[in-house]
């Protein structure tokens, strides 16, 4: 089967193409014919830290697909259902799943729009509804919103409810998101956002941030919480991981800051937050009442187009590669 990992050299990412052996499911494990995977920031931003002219990196976080062979003990799940999820190596003709991390996709969507939710929909159930506690009337505040994570957060505060404001470089992205229901859209990347939050919402703050940016605009996130208000990190496009954080704010407010990452979770932890889409989610895009947000779908043999689009900043939504 063809499989396609990268390469970092002088600065830039190149694409190999190789054929390799087709996988074999393991016990709790679904082997899938790969029609269509997320592009991801995240595994970009890793390759890029990785010595230049090392080892081939496996992209390709997750993806949809047709069951073509179950392992042992996979009980949901049959032969030729579609399915999509989190997996390793998803940029191939067949990728391996396991059985938790999983979802039935839902039966008015395409394999492009399949494969822009599974990543998105687990860090925003995640991050709005497990930890975030976000309530209908709340506002919701998040940085770099054009990104594919924070326009399936808009898109689901809105369906729960809430009010958002997103901040953005560019006013173009935000008179797209304004069609998708922005409330409010703030032309910026600086960490100058906190009196336009606080007029927004009548001097309260916003009830829950979601900071896609990175650490530039920690403290100006602190500073714009509401009383009780809850800081959510989960990106770090600035490429800072640092940020500083006043502490007479977070005790007189009682505020909580938490991140948002899987990478430490074991699969009944995974579990619990498929479960969570499955229930709170995906029966919104089942409904029509969501769809995803796709900005470009590239076939596989596109890849290296679709990463440099991702690069470019440009786009808005998730980028998709695969079936149409």
């Amino acid at each position: 089967m063809r499989a396609h990992t990268a390469r970092l050299v002088d600065d830039r990412i190149l694409i190999e193409t190789r054929d390799v052996p087709r996988p074999e499911p393991g016990p709790g494990q679904l082997l899938v014919r790969v029609h269509a995977a997320g592009l991801n920031r995240g595994e970009l931003l890793a390759l890029r830290k990785q010595p230049p002219g090392g080892t081939p990196a496996v992209l390709g976080i997750e993806a949809a697909g047709e069951v073509v062979e179950a392992g042992g003990g996979v009980l949901p799940f049959r032969t030729g259902d579609r399915i999509m999820g989190r997996c390793r190596a998803a940029f191939a003709d067949y990728a391996l799943l396991d059985v938790h991390d999983a979802m039935a996709v839902p039966e008015p969507l395409s394999w492009s729009q399949a494969a822009a939710l599974p990543i998105a929909t687990m860090v925003v159930y995640d991050m709005l509804i497990a930890q975030g506690r976000l309530g209908a009337g709340e506002w919701l505040l998040v940085t770099g919103i054009s990104s594919g994570v924070g326009v399936a957060a808009l898109q689901l505060a809105k369906a729960l409810g809430a009010r958002v404001i997103g901040t953005s470089g560019s006013k173009e992205k935000l008179a797209g998101l304004a069609r998708l229901g922005l409330d409010i859209g703030l032309h910026t990347r600086a960490p100058d956002f906190h009196d336009a939050v606080m007029a927004a919402t009548d001097g309260r703050g916003a009830d829950l941030i979601v900071n896609i940016a990175g650490g530039s605009v920690f403290a100006e996130c602190i500073r714009s919480l509401a009383f009780e208000g809850r800081l959510a990190t989960v990106g770090y496009m600035d490429g800072m991981l640092e940020g500083r954080l006043d502490l007479a704010t977070l005790h007189a407010r009682r505020l909580m800051v938490f991140g948002v990452s899987s990478k430490g979770y074991g699969p009944e932890q995974r579990q619990r937050i498929v479960q969570g889409v499955v229930d709170q989610i995906l029966p919104l895009y089942a409904g029509g009442r969501l769809a995803p947000a796709i900005d470009r779908t590239y076939s596989f043999g596109e890849l290296a187009a679709a990463i440099a689009r991702m690069e470019s900043n440009e786009q808005l939504g998730k980028i998709v590669v695969g079936d149409a």
